[in-house]
């Protein structure tokens, strides 16, 4: 999967353990821009360096896979999670994410008069 959009934050990296590190990313998507949606991914292990170079207000194309789990707690309950795990990112400049969602609109035409088709019912 992928998604463009402003990178909002990004965080240190985060040792959890001896063997595993991760690196968190808030980016802002605005699908609407009235209504942005700060989406968190995070990257793992040799992937955290994918962050290095990126700069808060930058627009990129970040590719991931959607992870999810099962967690059940002490008194059975059980809790899912999700993670959107990067492995791959791609620095944009400020027009190509800003005209994404325009040039795709713009591609239906809409200017035939009903009955201009050539569809059979």
């Amino acid at each position: 999967m992928e998604v463009k959009g402003k990178v909002h934050e990004i965080s240190e990296v985060i040792t959890v353990s001896e063997k595993f590190k991760k690196r968190e990313l808030i980016l802002e998507y605005a699908e609407n821009p009235s209504y942005p949606e700060y989406v968190k991914f995070e990257a793992v292990q040799d992937k955290v360096n994918l962050f290095d170079n990126i700069k808060v207000g930058e627009n990129v194309e970040l590719f991931f896979n959607l992870r999810g789990r099962p967690w059940t707690d002490k008194t059975g309950k059980t809790s899912y999670f999700n993670t959107l795990s990067v492995w791959r990112l791609t620095p944009l400049g400020a027009s190509e994410t800003a005209s994404a969602a325009p040039e795709m609109a713009s591609q239906v035409d809409i200017s035939s008069a009903p009955g201009d088709d050539d569809l059979p019912f």
